[in-house]
């Protein structure tokens, strides 16, 4: 059987930290709240007006590459998942391309939020599965900071910068992606949702007035939504491939809040021990937490080691994969 596996990954973050402290002085908070309310200590920014998505996304390719150790030129594909493109047209993915020389590839931008990345590995596996491409580089970027309203400490406090890319590639061994559930539900859209840029509602003064291009989100009831669906998708992936907690490496968790991910955890019947997390380090990433979270504990992985992946985001949109690790991590990787 052809299985799609994820044969290296990377990483970008701003080298600009954002520490509580210093959140402090924007918005009426304080590190103790952040800290017992959502794990984050300090998020990455980045601040240098001429750069973007597209940046973050194109160094944390490059860094993959020279990892891999192949050129521009092999890669079939590129899938981008965001929600902060550089802007609407060209992509987000096309600007990738042409920074990083893959002159065979062609590529797209996904919208699916802090689900966004699940959603890219699932298509970019498929297209492995099916035959037509060989390496597909599925890449998790977002600028946050750009539709953060730094006035808003419900919100504020919560995100960060960040890109994370895997290479996906074919493999005969007993490895690679084995299952995924993608789900979405658009009735809720409004509890998590940034409604100006687009074409219901275009930039204008009236909605830059309204404050539309920011960040909304309900947290109270993001939260039961998140709990639930993050918990639930990844019970049933590990029930229908007949897991247990002992069997599971690592769960991979989108990086939103801890206690989501704590509860995520206890549902699988798996301690702390066995969670990938970084969100003290860099907050919510959106699409760029789950590879993040590969690349922090790539050394850690071995051939074989069965990884849980779950995330939810606007949309509302969620989903889980299943996956046995194709290679050896290296120390310092």
């Amino acid at each position: 059987m052809r299985r799609a596996a994820i044969t290296a990954v990377g990483h970008f973050l701003p080298e600009d930290r954002v520490t509580n402290a210093e959140m402090e002085k924007w918005v009426e908070t304080n590190d103790e709240w952040i800290r017992t309310r959502t794990g984050i200590a300090e998020r990455r920014m980045l601040r240098d007006p001429g750069k973007a998505t597209a940046h973050m996304a194109t160094e944390a390719a490059r860094t993959l590459l020279r990892k891999r150790g192949i050129g521009a030129d092999d890669i079939d594909a590129i899938i981008v998942a965001t929600v902060t493109p550089d802007m609407m047209f060209p992509s987000t993915a096309a600007l990738v391309q042409a920074n990083l020389g893959a002159s065979k590839a062609w590529g797209f931008d996904l919208s699916a939020a802090c689900s966004g990345f699940l959603f890219a590995l699932s298509t970019g596996a498929s297209l492995v599965e099916s035959g037509r491409h060989e390496k597909v580089l599925v890449i998790g970027a977002d600028k946050m900071s750009s539709i953060i309203d730094y006035t808003d400490r419900t919100t504020c406090v919560l995100f960060g910068d960040g890109a994370g890319a895997v290479l996906v590639e074919p493999t005969e061994e007993d490895c690679g992606i084995i299952d995924s559930i993608e789900r979405v539900d658009g009735s809720n859209w409004s509890i998590l949702c940034m409604t100006g840029g687009g074409s219901l509602h275009p930039s204008t003064h009236e909605s830059v007035d309204r404050r539309l291009h920011f960040l909304h989100q309900d947290g109270r009831h993001v939260f039961r939504y998140a709990v639930q669906a993050m918990a639930d998708v990844s019970a049933e992936i590990m029930e229908r491939n007949g897991l247990t907690g002992d069997d599971v490496r690592f769960l991979v968790p989108h990086q939103a809040n801890l206690r989501i991910i704590d509860a995520t955890a206890r549902r699988m019947g798996i301690g702390m021990d066995k969670v990938m997390l970084n969100i003290e380090r860099y907050g919510n990433t959106t699409a760029g937490t789950i590879p993040l979270c590969l690349a922090d504990f790539e050394s850690q992985l071995r051939k074989g080691d069965n990884l849980v992946l779950a995330a939810f985001g606007g949309g509302f949109t969620w989903g889980s994969t299943y996956l046995k690790w194709a290679y050896d991590g290296k120390p310092g990787a």
